[in-house]
């Protein structure tokens, strides 16, 4: 169904923003068409300009784990406003989400809050440099990090090797101490240790990679790179910001009994505003300034507003002890696509955890980016449309992740699955 209003604005918008949009995925380049313009989000629900009604597995790319316009968040961003909306001093809400994170997160010691998750992971990598007096940075292929100069290495490259810049505009020098390898390869990994261990400074990971759709760790993998960095003196850096208090009330690294050295968070903890934070243990985190010499800083870190959302989003959360609804809601979507794909004969893998989940047309299980690129992405394409025409709204790209919140119902699940079922018998 065209909507004729939002190709207006797409007209408009391509004119005076790049590409028309003010984030890549959202121009629908992986899924084909154009994109929709939403006047108004509420709950597990976007009504996009033309009046329609989607429901949204997008969520704002994670932070709405309450859906859209949650009333208490609402509720805690008015009392905060009537006090303005930026003091450029501290503030009380800044030492109570600090408090917050680090009584949800035993790893975490001491937090600094910033403002999104690309300055969360290029602060953890400046400061793993400055603590340890080392350069190089090892990261995973089909780990994104933000668009942080060192960590746009292109995927694939040798696990030996040092990385080439995946963006112009990144030189080769910026690029040159990151060391890409493949995840779920211990072999690999351990070999980038035995060859340069004393020169690498930290290893940055995606606690469960969700940037190319969801993947999950082999057993025990985890803990392999936990072992690796403590025996040659890197730290172990874990980026939470997709999975940080969605998971589970501490993260992954509750889960999984994981103890990182740095954690870079974001998403949840803003409740739908701009936010980004970082910590870790005391000694790492006293080098940073006023206390030590890495250097970091920002206008708008612990913006009342953001703190007020976020705090009021963990809160509801605790209340609710929301993540056992959560993992049900999230089982009851995948187990319904399996067996949707088992019936219509279209091989396809969705790996899920809590209410984070993906699709995958593969006939086995996706491990590592190279079986993300060798999966049948264009048969996303068209379930993406398909859905969409339904009022069903999956991110628009084969490679990203898919969100649950609070909001969701068991009757949109059962919307969703039988829309999914109903493209699958249609064979794509």
């Amino acid at each position: 169904m065209e909507d004729r209003i939002s190709h207006a604005l797409f007209e408009r918008a391509q004119k005076r923003i790049p590409g028309g949009v003010n984030s890549p995925v959202r121009a629908f380049r992986n899924v084909g068409g154009e994109p929709f313009f939403t006047a108004k989000a509420n709950g597990a629900r976007l009504t996009i300009v033309d009046g329609r009604e989607l429901i949204d597995y997008v969520c704002t790319w994670g932070p709405a784990i309450h859906g859209h316009n949650d009333p208490d968040i609402r509720a805690a961003l008015k009392t905060a406003l009537e006090n303005g909306t930026s003091f450029g001093t501290p503030g009380p809400l800044e030492v109570e989400m600090a408090e917050a994170i680090c009584e949800r997160v035993p790893s975490v010691e001491k937090v600094r809050m910033c403002n999104s998750g690309t300055e969360a992971t290029m602060s953890c990598v400046r400061l793993a440099r400055g603590f340890t007096g080392r350069e190089k940075i090892i990261k995973f292929a089909g780990c994104y990090h933000g668009h942080v100069d060192a960590l746009l290495v292109k995927a694939g490259s040798g696990a030996l090797t040092g990385g080439y810049p995946d963006s112009a505009g990144i030189t080769q020098g910026a690029a040159k101490d990151t060391i890409v390898v493949p995840y779920n390869d211990r072999a690999a990994l351990e070999a980038v240790f035995k060859a340069q261990g004393e020169q690498i400074a930290g290893l940055i990971v995606e606690s469960y990679p969700a940037n190319v759709g969801l993947i999950l760790p082999d057993a025990g993998f985890l803990q392999f790179m936990r072992e690796l960095c403590t025996r040659h003196g890197a730290l172990f850096i874990f980026d939470e910001v997709m999975t940080g208090f969605r998971i589970s009330r501490g993260g992954v690294q509750q889960k999984e009994a994981i103890h990182p050295d740095l954690t870079a968070m974001g998403k949840v903890i803003g409740g739908g505003l701009p936010v980004g934070a970082f910590g870790g243990r005391a000694d790492i985190m006293d080098m940073l300034a006023p206390l030590g010499p890495v250097y970091q800083a920002g206008t708008l870190s612990g913006n009342p507003l953001a703190m007020a959302a976020g705090l009021a989003s963990l809160k509801k959360l605790d209340a609710r002890n929301a993540w056992a609804t959560l993992d049900t809601l999230g089982k009851t979507l995948a187990d319904g696509i399996r067996e949707a794909a088992k019936d219509a004969g279209i091989p396809a893998q969705v790996p899920q955890s809590g209410s984070l989940l993906s699709l995958f047309f593969s006939e086995t299980p996706v491990r590592n980016y190279e079986d993300v690129l060798a999966s049948r992405t264009d048969l996303f394409s068209k379930l993406f449309r398909h859905a969409l025409a339904k009022g069903v709204f999956f991110p628009p790209s084969p490679y990203e992740s898919w969100f649950l919140s609070t909001a969701h119902t068991p009757a949109d699940i059962t919307r969703t699955v039988e829309t999914v079922a109903e493209a699958f018998k249609k064979a794509l």
